[in-house]
């Protein structure tokens, strides 16, 4: 689950998007959305979505009953858009694994920077702008390991390292670029001098 800072302006077109996106097996072609993990995932995220609902979120897009014909035991979520979501509501202050988008509004760079900072959660950000000197302090100033700028989802290449300073990464190695070849590598130090013998 992601949380962004979103120019709720917008949001129309954020609906319109999301509405767009196929949910489907994943076998299926075209399709954009899966189903979740196990039938007690979707309920904890349906959970989730309904707390923040009772916490004063406006629910804009629900897709707690996606239904996809030929696999209706399935454990489908559509596209969910929750907006004027605040960091004392459950569905902000938990991980939300699945289609989930959390919109809050920040008066400036400094407060959107802050609202990242402060979640305990999060393995990257990203910041969409056309200014230099906003990338730039979005850039050293966000506490994440992933920094996306003008790019919607921060995680670098599998030849990178997967970087993350926060809960959301489980053990302490990426299996990615530097860390993967570390695992599997037994490494040898030697320390040697060297004089010239008496002849």
């Amino acid at each position: 689950g992601f949380c962004y800072c979103y120019d709720l302006s917008r949001e129309d077109k954020l609906v319109e998007r999301a509405k767009a996106l196929k949910v489907n097996a994943g076998t299926e072609p075209d399709v954009d959305l899966g189903p979740v993990i196990s039938k007690q995932a979707k309920e904890q995220i349906c959970r989730l979505i309904q707390t923040g609902v009772e916490s004063g979120a406006k629910l804009v897009l629900d897709g707690r009953n996606s239904v996809v014909p030929g696999y209706e035991r399935g454990n489908f979520i559509g596209p969910t858009i929750l907006s004027d979501v605040t960091a004392d509501m459950e569905c902000y202050k938990e991980e939300i694994f699945g289609p989930v988008l959390l919109c809050m509004q920040a008066d400036s760079i400094e407060e959107a920077i802050n609202i990242v900072n402060k979640n305990k959660y999060g393995n990257g950000a990203s910041i969409f702008t056309t200014s230099g000197v906003a990338a730039r302090k979005f850039q050293t100033e966000i506490e994440v390991g992933q920094v996306g700028i003008n790019v919607p989802i921060s995680v670098p290449l599998p030849f990178s390292l997967f970087t993350s300073s926060r809960p959301s990464f489980a053990g302490d190695l990426s299996f990615d670029g530097k860390s993967g070849l570390q695992f599997y590598t037994q490494i040898k130090t030697v320390t040697q001098q060297w004089k010239d013998l008496p002849e």
